[in-house]
């Protein structure tokens, strides 16, 4: 089973950027797709990228962060990360880290991380 560890979130301004980092370990990387979701308070976790085990030439992301955010990895640091930028408040949410098959929909993952939390305010 893979252990994922998410870090790198923090409070920011509007406009501002971050990167998120994930960390896996305990099992083989390469073969899964790696995804980021996020959840605000009181809402729905909701998709924001995901990225097949070859990288990049196979990537999609959540219609409200195209633009903004890229996913990438590292296959040989076991590593994904989550680069942010023209952070809103609407962006405000703990970010978790996933892996599994790729797919716009949570149950299609079968790894989660502890998330980290992502605050943009004005």
């Amino acid at each position: 089973q893979v252990q994922l560890a998410e870090s790198g979130g923090g409070s920011v301004k509007v406009g501002d950027s971050l990167n998120l980092t994930c960390v896996a370990s305990g099992s083989a990387f390469s073969p899964y797709a790696m995804a980021w979701f996020r959840r605000a308070s009181g809402q729905e976790r909701e998709f924001v990228a995901a990225i097949s085990w070859r990288g990049a030439d196979a990537a999609v992301y959540g219609d409200s962060v195209k633009g903004r955010f890229t996913i990438s990895r590292d296959n040989r640091k076991n590593t994904v990360y989550l680069q942010m930028n023209d952070l809103r408040p609407r962006d405000t949410a703990v970010y978790y880290c996933a892996s599994g098959t790729l797919s716009f929909f949570d149950r299609n993952y079968d790894n989660w991380g502890q998330g980290t939390q992502v605050t943009v305010s004005s």
